[in-house]
């Protein structure tokens, strides 16, 4: 297959001729900058990647002179990986300033836009797979718009680091594609599939472009928390290679896609309890940063954010609120620490009238008892899904799971 590329840059360059090799392609690309093809003559020193010495003995890689020769070239994929640069003060090189600011978008814009007018003046179809970082928002916003009829997006980010790039190129986690295109999905999918067999995760643009960043951020999340424990046994005596390796082997739980769903917070007899404890000990220790004085804050924030959500519908609708579940988990009737009693507290701080039943700590509701509510789902019983929720409620489900009924308008929360 004929492939074209825009960017040809580290990552670009290295990705094309991993694709080209391991996938038996001819990949066209561009890039303003002469680098690249003097890397492929040998006047320039390659990228510091393991493997890539291989991949430029023989490359099938053809630099063009302009965009449009790239589309005209292709069959009709072009891939995208131009840079969406940070200020130097944002790189991480640096103390962080006061003001964060989103990615610069100028290269990635042009890139798209020289993509699309070659398609259009060219009467070709062709499927742009963006893999720039972006925000959840910015293909929709900044790059359909360019876009003509004869033009399919998709967002395909990579989860590369550098100096493994052929490595984790070759033999990814997964695939991530974002498309409203099922069919462009379908054609991408075929091409990497030329390369491996590594699971296609399909999802929409915005939740693609989200997935991308909240992979990044979720390391960074680990390692402040690895460095906070390092912290706390420099200062007490405890190893931290010893809890981390201790941590580790907790694989139901903690190194596995265990509380990775969107719900409600944390709970428990344990959690809640122990994050105000460990807020304590950073202060006692005089830490560089109370990490989990924070979580305990952000819980309570997340659940003031759902209370305005319960609150609003409240007030368009003129209904009452009714929580349905104490417990802090499905189907018993434990409330220690229960995130739904927060929540019934900050409504009820508002001076807020709130019902609260839940069927393990208060025993069964008939459904002639349930009257016209915004009903919010606050436990994940079984059985709430088969509730008469009654016409004309208004039901929030953080978790995602309650059903459709006829009237009654549902909330999923974060859900389409």
């Amino acid at each position: 297959m004929n492939v074209g590329w825009l960017g040809l840059g580290r990552l670009g360059l290295t990705c094309a001729l991993a694709l080209a090799k391991h996938g038996g392609h001819q990949v066209f690309g561009y890039d303003p900058s002469p680098r690249a093809q003097q890397i492929l003559n040998g006047s320039a020193p390659s990228p510091e990647e393991a493997g890539i010495e291989e991949l430029l003995n023989g490359a099938r890689l053809l630099v063009m002179p302009s965009p449009a020769d790239v589309v005209a070239a292709s069959d009709g994929i072009v891939m995208v990986s131009v840079q969406t640069p940070h200020d130097p003060r944002y790189g991480g090189e640096k103390p962080i300033v006061d003001e964060p600011v989103d990615f610069e978008y100028g290269y990635l814009i042009q890139a798209v836009r020289d993509v699309a007018q070659a398609a259009e003046q060219q009467g070709k179809q062709i499927t742009i797979v963006i893999i720039s970082t972006v925000l959840p928002g910015t293909t929709r916003a900044h790059l359909a718009p360019l876009c003509g009829p004869n033009v399919c997006l998709v967002y395909g980010p990579y989860f590369i680091a550098m100096s493994t790039t052929v490595q984790d190129f070759l033999h990814p986690e997964f695939v991530l594609l974002g498309s409203d295109s099922p069919g462009a999905i379908a054609d991408v999918a075929d091409l990497y599939r030329t390369v491996h067999d590594r699971p296609i995760h399909a999802v929409s643009i915005e939740s693609a472009e989200l997935t991308k960043v909240a992979y990044n951020c979720f390391i960074s999340m680990k390692i402040v928390f690895a460095n906070m424990v390092m912290e706390i046994c420099q200062k007490t005596g405890a190893d931290c290679d010893a809890v981390a390796d201790g941590l580790a082997l907790a694989t139901d739980r903690i190194t596995s896609p265990a509380y990775m769903r969107g719900g409600m917070g944390d709970s428990g007899a344990c959690h809640p309890r122990d994050n105000q404890a460990m807020s304590w000990l950073a202060n006692r220790l005089d830490l560089s940063v109370d990490l989990m004085g924070y979580v305990s804050n952000a819980r309570e924030q997340q659940s003031a954010w759902l209370a305005d959500l319960v609150e609003h519908w409240h007030r368009m609708s003129g209904l009452p609120i009714t929580l349905l579940g104490k417990a802090y988990k499905p189907n018993v009737s434990l409330v220690n620490g229960s995130a739904g009693l927060l929540l019934a507290e900050q409504l009820r701080d508002r001076g807020l009238d709130v019902e609260h039943h839940d069927p393990f700590a208060d025993g069964n509701i008939t459904d002639e008892a349930l009257t016209p509510a915004v009903y919010v789902v606050t436990t994940r019983h079984d059985c709430f899904t088969g509730y008469d929720i009654p016409a004309g409620s208004v039901v929030i489900d953080p978790h995602g799971y309650m059903p459709d009924r006829p009237g009654v308008t549902t909330i999923r929360v974060g859900r389409k």
